[in-house]
């Protein structure tokens, strides 16, 4: 008794005896009509699907001990703590940065935990994307010593989008007070790691910590970038410790 084959992709209606039909048919007719359905099913193989996501785990002390980030005006270390495989920036005057050597970054989610310290004026910590040097960039940064203020104000600063050149926390503050920085609730522990989920919808990029389901801060980008390099980032007087990396990418149309 012969068993029936089943179909090979579940849910479709190709089966065997179909495909045999289709053959048949293909190879009947002139020859240089058979290789157009070579290649249709070739295209559709190697075209991207939209909604199609893609996931990548990074160990980010296994990358900095095989070099592969590229530093700018900070020093990166790696070391291990409890189950976190990570990387620490080093504190120093200026912004500086560590893009990951390779990866380009466009819409998608970006996953990670940061942690800074609990030292005011001294930890502004957070992610870079889209970008192209090390002054044109997006990121999205906390500021952990405000994060369990009381004093209301300071604690609304606790995180921060920025889009430079052009637009600087100390410019988006003055233009657009209370639009690009927020408050974060529940508030996490100034020098405790906490867990970032950064969500980028050209143009819209949501944020949320700690696996909360409502967003901290909800923004539309400040420029036409829609694709750049993706790095560890540290602002002035201030290092940071990052660990479990992981970005997912969304492949769409554009809009």
């Amino acid at each position: 008794m012969k068993l029936k084959k089943k179909c090979i992709s579940e849910g479709n209606n190709f089966t065997p005896i179909r495909i045999k039909r289709f053959y048949l048919i293909i190879m009947n007719t002139k020859p240089i009509f058979r290789f157009f359905p070579g290649i249709f099913l070739w295209l559709i193989s190697i075209l991207p699907l939209e909604g199609q996501t893609f996931s990548v785990r990074y160990d980010l002390a296994d990358l900095c001990k095989k070099n592969q980030f590229e530093t700018f005006n900070r020093q990166l270390s790696w070391f291990y703590e409890d189950d976190k495989k990570a990387v620490r920036l080093s504190k120093n005057s200026g912004d500086g940065i560590a893009w990951i050597k390779g990866v380009e970054f466009s819409d998608g989610t970006i996953e990670i935990d940061i942690r800074g310290k609990d030292i005011f004026q001294e930890s502004f910590a957070g992610i870079a994307f889209h970008g192209s040097g090390s002054d044109t960039l997006d990121a999205v940064y906390f500021r952990p010593f405000n994060f369990q203020v009381s004093d209301s104000v300071k604690k609304s600063h606790a995180i921060q989008y920025i889009s430079h050149p052009d637009f600087t926390w100390q410019v988006l503050r003055e233009e657009y007070a209370g639009k690009f920085e927020k408050e974060i609730m529940p508030a996490p522990v100034g020098d405790e790691w906490f867990h970032v989920k950064i969500v980028v919808q050209y143009p819209d990029v949501n944020v949320y910590v700690n696996g909360s389901d409502i967003p901290c801060i909800s923004i539309m980008k400040l420029n036409g970038r829609r694709t750049g390099k993706i790095g560890l980032w540290a602002g002035n007087n201030s290092g940071g410790d990052f660990a479990n990396l992981v970005i997912t990418t969304t492949r769409r149309k554009h809009r």
